[in-house]
């Protein structure tokens, strides 16, 4: 019996391994031993303790054990089952975590609404909760009350969560402004390839901070009276960039211009955000933000994010690929409008309702019912673009949509060195898609789907398409490791299986 545990966790760990297109060579330098040992563990060969099995799980980002608990989470898919009924969309989580970094920049008490309840939220709080920051789910588990400390004890911080997310690095901004001195791991998060932080460091040396970068932990210093002396020019258009900059902007004292920024949902849900702390911030929703900071913010406040778009995107590509009529509720239509125009054109069948404002009183939302359609792959190629543009998070449902339309959709994911690769696990579905680059995926639809066992991919809307496909194919499939997928969802199987689907959770280790 042993035997064939050490077995099954090897086979875990090897999957796992080339799901991050690592060598044996590569892992084995990243866990100071030789690539033969990792060889035997892999083969079942090596009597391997739960220190080097967690130390491996750290390395390769993948929950291969999980101490207090059975083991890893998988899924079993009984798929080839029609959806119906409605279902709501969540709080957005990009939102959520950006809310949770910018709580360090108020004094006093800040209570977030209907908080998205991910793995992402759950490291961010330990961090938090790590450096003395007060935290507590409050109203039956659905709101969060955060109170800081007078002083963070940065020297606490817990280090195996703060790598685990790459939000961390959206502590910078609001960290500049409390202390001359302090230290982050490096950042974590969906393994997307090279994600060079520098363009946070350009933007954030304007307000005198200085960062460098020595065994995995970023050393910053802040230089006194240092501001900026003329509007700071993002050299990407990105979110957490433009968060960055905003968290900085606020508590500096003067008007900050911030141009080639990001007008994404999140970026706008910050703006709502600081404006409930007092700090005024023109041109919301736009790619020029003015901040008119505040030295000192110590105010009690009480926030409601809005919904997730790219959470809405997943349920709405979970009724196309299962042919079935859903309803979801509490959509916000300004961020899907260009995905909805694209699907429109590849004849989709779905109405909408009036819009209603979302809880921050500023968001529009409606609600959308799609039904059973015949799809026609697009003439041009599905490709990102910084919003209002289609959403990048959402580029990898079109993966799985293309693939039940009747034609060649060419899907073109610029941004990220290793998406697209991660797409071409559909092929083990039954999809038919040939990959032309590490940017470019050609889609050939329609798909018979197929039941299948597979490791989940170490990208979190990647792994999420793989469980969709998993829901239109006849017969059982399994999902195995599934920790990304609760980085960026709450209870998505339990969900999913209100309106229909029928998804087992389980552990066998």
């Amino acid at each position: 019996m042993a035997d064939d545990y050490l077995v099954r966790i090897g086979k875990l760990i090897r999957d796992a391994r080339q799901h991050r297109g690592w060598t044996q060579s590569q892992l084995a330098d990243a866990l100071g031993t030789s690539q033969s040992a990792v060889n035997r563990i892999e083969r079942g060969n090596q009597n391997i303790s739960l220190e080097m099995i967690a130390r491996i799980g750290e390395a390769l980002d993948s929950e291969i054990v999980s101490l207090g608990y059975a083991g890893p989470m998988h899924l079993r898919v009984v798929g080839g089952r029609r959806l119906s009924g409605a279902i709501d969309v969540k709080t957005s989580k990009n939102a959520c975590v950006a809310l949770l970094c910018a709580s360090l920049l108020n004094k006093g008490r800040t209570v977030l609404r209907r908080v998205a309840r991910i793995e992402e939220v759950y490291r961010l709080l330990e961090v938090l909760n790590s450096i003395g920051v007060r935290t507590r789910w409050i109203n039956d588990g659905v709101d969060l009350e955060l109170i800081p400390p007078a002083r963070l004890d940065m020297e606490a911080m817990d280090a195996d969560a703060a790598r685990r997310t790459r939000s961390i690095i959206m502590f910078l901004g609001p960290l500049l402004h409390r202390m001359d001195s302090f230290r982050l791991p490096y950042a974590g998060g969906c393994d997307l390839g090279t994600r060079t932080i520098e363009p946070h460091m350009i933007a954030l040396r304007r307000f005198g901070l200085d960062i460098t970068a020595t065994e995995g932990i970023y050393h910053a210093k802040v230089a006194a009276g240092v501001s900026p002396d003329r509007p700071i020019v993002l050299t990407e258009r990105g979110d957490t960039v433009t968060e960055n900059a905003l968290l900085a902007a606020a508590r500096h004292d003067g008007v900050t211009v911030i141009r080639n920024a990001s007008s994404n949902y999140m970026v706008q849900d910050l703006c709502f955000f600081l404006e409930a702390l007092g700090v005024e911030v023109e041109g919301v929703g736009t790619t020029t933000l003015t901040v008119h900071g505040i030295p000192n913010i110590d105010v009690d406040v009480d926030y409601s994010p809005s919904e997730d778009p790219v959470e809405a995107m997943s349920l709405l590509a979970a009724a196309v690929v299962t042919e079935s009529e859903l309803t979801i509720r509490r959509v916000p239509i300004e961020f899907m409008e260009i995905e909805l125009a694209v699907l429109e054109e590849m004849g989709l069948d779905h109405d909408r309702s009036a819009e209603y404002p979302a809880d921050n009183g500023r968001t529009r939302l409606v609600d959308l019912t799609v039904r059973p359609s015949k799809l026609e792959a697009p003439i041009d190629k599905i490709h990102p673009m910084p919003f209002p543009g289609l959403n990048i998070d959402n580029v990898p449902f079109f993966a799985a949509i293309a693939a039940v339309a009747q034609g060649q959709t060419l899907i073109h994911d610029w941004v990220y060195d290793n998406r697209a690769i991660y797409l071409t696990d559909l092929n083990r579905l039954g999809g038919r898609l040939q990959l032309l680059d590490p940017h470019r995926v050609l889609v050939e639809g329609p798909t018979r789907w197929r039941a299948a066992e597979m490791m989940c991919p170490p990208a979190l809307r990647p792994a999420v398409v793989v469980l969709l496909a998993m829901m239109a194919a006849e017969g059982t499939s399994v999902l195995r490791n599934v920790y990304v997928i609760n980085r960026g969802y709450e209870e998505l199987a339990e969900r999913l299986n209100s309106v229909g689907a029928q998804i087992e959770i389980f552990r066998d280790i």
